[in-house]
């Protein structure tokens, strides 16, 4: 598969860490393993497993659920009541007195009111309990999972389409909230109605029970033989909805792209190659899930016409009475609808339990490695930074750094040239520790980078992407995202420094204007000058610019370069350029070129070595007299 290159820019600036000042995505030089986006999901987990799992992971809500199933318990008993009383009432028909009937009959019915409005008050109480439980568990799921995804490191996003995992997010965890309310107390509930009606209609007749019993292992054949189909559907169709978010998500993300290349009949064409997939599997499951009722609806008819059959003839040898019958008949119906319950809960949990394997799947990545016991917090960094013999690959066997070694002194200036591919930006993200070294080591004033913590390693650097991304919020609150307790007067003036003060006063709501998604509704060199604002406020040790002026408009770029200047006396400085007339003045250009440094030295000196940054140099500005 393809290496990724500097070019392989994507939107993945809001996984950043949120100490380090970061604005855009820290992509580059072979940012990110090969694969690209859209990595085979790993194979699902039982559902026996995931059940067990998800039991653990509810915690101090088991509590809550042993209240549920003890009210559950009370309003079987009292529902087992109806039938019994509804028998009692058929045999006093044949009372001898006719008004003592009538008066057993006014009690009986007084008994069935008080008992369907205590079982609607008992239902009603544990419907809102369970309603409370379930989303509790999935507030509590959903934080996990968002949690997890800000520990997991850059290179599992980089195999990940992001729509892919929004749907994780949002569709998976919406289907185990769903699966939880609607079938956790049914399951409950269905186990108390099948022992409590069967031990009634032990009680009222074993011979009527055992031709009731004939439909138990029919109801439960056909459960088999249906969502044995149907739980490799619902997983399917959860894959599929997966692709087809990630699909929209890119869309949407790229359409001035997709506007720009004519590619709008494609985009449409590619939605409705994966909606049909989703459809096609989406309505096999649900056809083949819809078979289950119709056929558990024959199994109970089945079932009456057995009770109903043993129990005339019974009745005709004054076996049972007919009042007898008739609570036998509620009490079968009480006794089979649970087990068509079960069999169609158990079809509704392939979704959620779908839903929440790709959950776990999550979860169960591994984490961005831990800072050792010994970390200590980098404070006061000075700034010299020193690379040793530093090798690195996304893969084994494909090399993108060679053996790279160099010093950059404190408040030095260096920039990184070279060709596209070359490894530039990769140094940088070894330095923040995006990723870790294969071989050799990088020290910060002396000290390994692996030796401090993260976050206090990524607290002194300062980023300006060529990709910027601003979050949804106001301009000031995008400026002071690296400096939280900044003052108005503070992030005023980073905003002057960048040049940024004059568009934000032309707004109408100034440094309180909202911006949409990415800054959606500013140009793009506006959104950098933001960018570089919010660097500018967080003034960090180390600065790092990724072709930071890049979308910027020449006359601007002399005034940034002017900020820039400001902003970087006393600091460390790499500068990653492809426009070589803006790393003219740095104490140090590296020539990077198949991940090993060619050339390096002051711009004048590597002039007149004539090697290939002179060649680099000379092709941009050949029709520029005096340029050299």
């Amino acid at each position: 598969m393809p290496q990724p290159n500097e070019t392989s820019r994507d939107s993945q600036a809001n996984q950043q860490q949120v100490p380090m000042v970061v604005q855009g995505r820290p992509g580059g030089g072979g940012f990110g393993p090969p694969g690209g986006r859209g990595a085979p999901i790993v194979k699902p987990k039982n559902l026996k497993g995931t059940l067990k799992r998800l039991w653990q992971f509810i915690g101090k809500e088991r509590k809550w659920l042993s209240v549920i199933f003890l009210i559950l318990m009370v309003d079987a008993a009292v529902t087992l009541c109806g039938p019994y009383l509804i028998g009692h009432s058929v045999d006093a028909m044949n009372h001898p007195d006719v008004t003592a009937s009538f008066d057993i009959i006014y009690v009986f019915i007084a008994g069935l009111i008080a008992v369907y409005i205590g079982d609607s008050l008992l239902t009603f109480l544990q419907g809102w309990m369970m309603a409370g439980v379930s989303q509790r568990i999935v507030l509590s799921l959903r934080h996990a999972l968002f949690q997890k995804l800000q520990k997991l490191p850059l290179t599992y996003f980089d195999t990940r389409r992001h729509g892919e995992l929004m749907s994780r997010l949002s569709n998976d965890i919406d289907n185990v909230s769903n699966t939880i309310s609607q079938s956790a107390s049914q399951l409950m509930s269905g186990a108390i109605a099948i022992v409590g009606s069967l031990t009634m209609m032990i009680y009222l007749s074993p011979l009527l029970t055992l031709a009731s019993l004939i439909t138990v292992p029919l109801v439960y054949i056909c459960g088999r033989l249906v969502t044995k189909k149907t739980s490799v559907l619902f997983k399917a169709q959860q894959t599929e909805l997966g692709k087809l978010n990630g699909h929209i998500e890119e869309t949407i993300s790229g359409i001035f792209v997709v506007k720009a290349f004519n590619h709008e009949d494609k985009a449409i064409a590619e939605f409705n190659e994966v909606n049909g997939k989703l459809y096609e599997v989406g309505l096999k499951a649900q056809i083949i899930s819809g078979f289950l009722m119709p056929l558990l609806g024959v199994v109970n008819n089945i079932g009456f016409a057995a009770v109903a059959i043993v129990g005339g003839v019974l009745a005709v040898k004054s076996v049972v009475t007919v009042g007898v019958i008739a609570s036998f008949l509620t009490y079968s119906r009480q006794f089979v609808r649970p087990l068509n319950d079960l069999a169609n809960i158990y079809n509704v949990l392939q979704s959620g339990v779908a839903g929440a394997e790709r959950v776990f799947e999550v979860l169960d990545e591994r984490d961005e490695a831990a800072d050792p016991p010994e970390a200590v917090e980098l404070t006061n960094p000075q700034g010299l930074v020193e690379f040793d013999q530093v090798s690195f690959g996304y893969r084994p066997d494909v090399p993108i750094l060679k053996n790279i070694s160099f010093t950059a002194q404190a408040g030095t200036s260096h920039a990184l040239v070279g060709p596209t591919g070359a490894g530039k930006t990769t140094i940088v993200n070894l330095l923040t520790r995006f990723y870790d070294t294969t071989s050799g080591s990088i020290r910060i004033d002396g000290r390994n980078i692996e030796e401090y913590t993260r976050d206090s390693l990524r607290r002194c650097f300062g980023i300006v992407l060529q990709d910027t991304y601003l979050f949804s919020g106001t301009i000031k609150e995008n400026i002071k995202y690296g400096k939280p307790d900044a003052t108005d007067e503070e992030i005023e003036a980073a905003a002057m420094m960048a040049n940024a003060d004059g568009f934000i006063n032309r707004l109408p709501q100034r440094y309180d204007t909202v911006l949409s998604e990415n800054g959606g509704n500013l140009s793009q060199g506006q959104r950098q000058l933001l960018a570089i604002a919010r660097v500018i406020l967080a003034k960090p040790s180390i600065l790092i610019l990724d072709e930071a002026t890049s979308s910027i408009d020449t006359r601007t770029e002399l005034h940034i370069q002017e900020a820039l200047l400001n902003v970087m006396k006393g600091r460390t400085t790499f500068i990653i350029a492809h426009r070589l007339n803006t790393i003219r003045d740095a104490d140090t250009i590296m020539v990077i070129d198949r991940g090993e440094i060619i050339e390096r030295g002051a711009h004048d000196w590597l002039i007149e070595e004539q090697g290939m940054y002179y060649r680099m140099f000379y092709n941009q500005f050949k029709n520029l007299e005096g340029a050299l």
